[in-house]
């Protein structure tokens, strides 16, 4: 099967393995006579509409190569016939990228200066991309971080889902429902239209980010769920799986924790390149990201569980639901944190006021300079 595909590139390959352990997609890498690729054949139960994938990444590629030429970006291999996605009926739907000698991914966050960087990243890529017509972006999954849909769904598996299940949920069910103004928050954020409509990544683990052997990163990958969305999705899902020394697959949920200097990291990492493209109601929602990324994963967990685990499904008996307590716990986590974090985003900003107008000042008082107003930021 996959030599058949390869021959569409023209690519005879001399050795085929299988590559990461992605949960959606299907990876392999591929070595020829003349180098190195990844072939991925993309879910389309999941990707429903894969031509939307290729449209978005043919637009940021384009617009990259013209606004901004020496931004790493690994563009899809074309196939004989001029497609960067090929499909066999019998097999799905394949892509082919070059691989980055000497880059590495990582499964877990192992430092401050990696979430640091990994933020550094994502910031980078936002900001890039900070004047793409972003309509012209196509939705690859509809309603995929609408908190607002995600909680009616939430709402329709407890009336009709597996009523065993229901009841033996009922105190988390119980705690989601007393946090449901999370949701309300989201809901009037879209309203009031307080936050720009951007290009946005949406998958920020650290496995999207490429280092090199210096630990530097070189770009971010995986761009499928790239689309229309909002900052507090990129940001969310960095604390969401970046703070806690765990991951959603723990079952000791007492391991759960927010480590500060992990998150301080992402605070500064995200906003050395972001920072001055938010809105002051953007930075005043950075620490509500968390929130709204972890309650959105514990209603995501916890549908799927009452649900009979149709989409997720399950290697071994209540995966789902303890994947939902473990948010529910990280979730609890980050209240008992939230008037911490906001102050260490204020005082990030703050100072960041206070070394702009010393070098403003500085600035001035040089001979035959003319003088210019302090100027700060809001928070």
């Amino acid at each position: 099967m996959l030599e058949k595909v390869l021959s569409s590139y023209g690519v005879l390959p001399e050795e085929i393995h299988v590559y990461g352990n992605g949960l959606i997609n299907d990876t392999w890498k591929i070595r020829s006579s003349e180098r190195t690729y990844l072939l991925q054949r993309i879910n389309d139960c999941v990707f429903k509409e894969p031509a939307k994938i290729d449209n978005n990444i043919r637009l940021i590629g384009r617009w990259l190569a013209d606004k901004h030429p020496h931004y790493s970006f690994i563009q899809p291999i074309m196939s004989h016939s001029g497609e960067a996605i090929v499909h066999y009926p019998d097999y799905g739907y394949f892509r082919l990228f070059p691989f980055v000698e000497d880059s590495f991914a990582y499964d877990v966050v192992q430092s401050p200066a990696q979430a640091y960087e990994a933020a550094r990243q994502f910031g980078l890529f936002a900001r890039t991309l900070k004047d793409l017509p972003v309509r012209k972006l196509k939705t690859t999954l509809p309603c995929f971080h609408d908190l607002g849909a995600r909680f009616e769904k939430f709402r329709n598996a407890i009336k009709n889902g597996n009523a065993l299940r229901i009841t033996e949920c009922s105190e988390i069910i119980c705690f989601l429902r007393a946090h449901a103004h999370i949701v309300e928050t989201f809901n009037n954020l879209k309203i009031e239209g307080g936050m720009k409509l951007r290009a946005t990544h949406h998958d920020t683990k650290i496995s999207n980010v490429l280092f090199d052997q210096n630990g530097k990163g070189i770009c971010v990958i995986d761009l499928d769920t790239l689309m229309p969305g909002y900052f507090i999705s990129d940001v969310g899902d960095m604390i969401r799986t970046y703070v806690s020394p765990v991951s959603e697959e723990e079952k000791d949920y007492s391991r759960i924790e927010i480590r500060e200097e992990y998150f301080k990291a992402i605070v500064d990492g995200y906003l050395e390149q972001m920072g001055s493209e938010l809105s002051a109601t953007e930075l005043n929602q950075f620490v509500y990201s968390g929130l709204f990324m972890t309650y959105m994963q514990a209603l995501r967990f916890l549908t799927d569980y009452l649900e009979d685990d149709s989409y997720y499904g399950a290697s071994f008996e209540k995966q789902n639901y303890m994947r939902a307590l473990n948010q529910a716990t990280l979730l609890r986590k980050l209240l008992e944190k939230e008037a911490w974090m906001r102050a260490a985003v204020w005082n990030r900003e703050a100072g960041g006021v206070r070394q702009e107008a010393g070098d403003l000042r500085r600035e001035a008082a040089k001979p035959g300079r003319p003088k210019v107003r302090k100027s700060g930021r809001r928070v």
